[in-house]
């Protein structure tokens, strides 16, 4: 096992977007829209998260290599009545791509959602059968 070796790559311009969603019942949603988690704003604290999850990826992703980032944007919506989407895109100027830092971004930026409304999620058994994280996806990658 071995990183990939980039070392004769060129640098180039690199950008990555991933999205994905995470359903929750309609009435944490609305709990989300109107500032009523008690834990705090899920949708700020699940950017900060994206951000920082993306600069360390390298450090959770075993061969991923550790990558000067220029940007990170995470775009936090309120898409139904029951879902919240996460949209992150992350540039760079390097010899290999931001893929992977765009879907960690997406992916922990949504478990914060989930940590931060897992109170009203439970049911009368502590479980969470209406919370789901899907479609968790690169939708645009660009390398100039």
């Amino acid at each position: 096992m071995s990183m990939v070796d980039i070392t004769g790559k060129p640098e180039s311009y690199r950008e990555a977007t991933a999205k994905g969603r995470i359903k929750l019942r309609a009435e944490t949603v609305k709990r989300i829209e109107e500032g009523r988690i008690e834990k705090g704003d899920p949708v700020y604290a699940a950017r900060i998260a994206g951000i920082l999850a993306a600069k360390n990826t390298s450090n959770i992703i075993p061969l991923c290599h550790p990558i000067p980032i220029t940007n990170v944007k995470v775009d936090i919506r309120i898409s139904a009545s029951d879902m919240v989407e996460v949209e992150s895109t992350v540039k760079t100027k390097a010899q290999t791509g931001v893929e992977m830092e765009a879907l960690v971004a997406t992916a922990v930026a949504l478990l914060t959602i989930w940590d931060m409304t897992k109170q009203y999620e439970k049911d009368s058994e502590g479980q969470y059968p209406h919370t789901l994280i899907r479609d968790i996806q690169v939708i645009r990658k660009v390398k100039e």
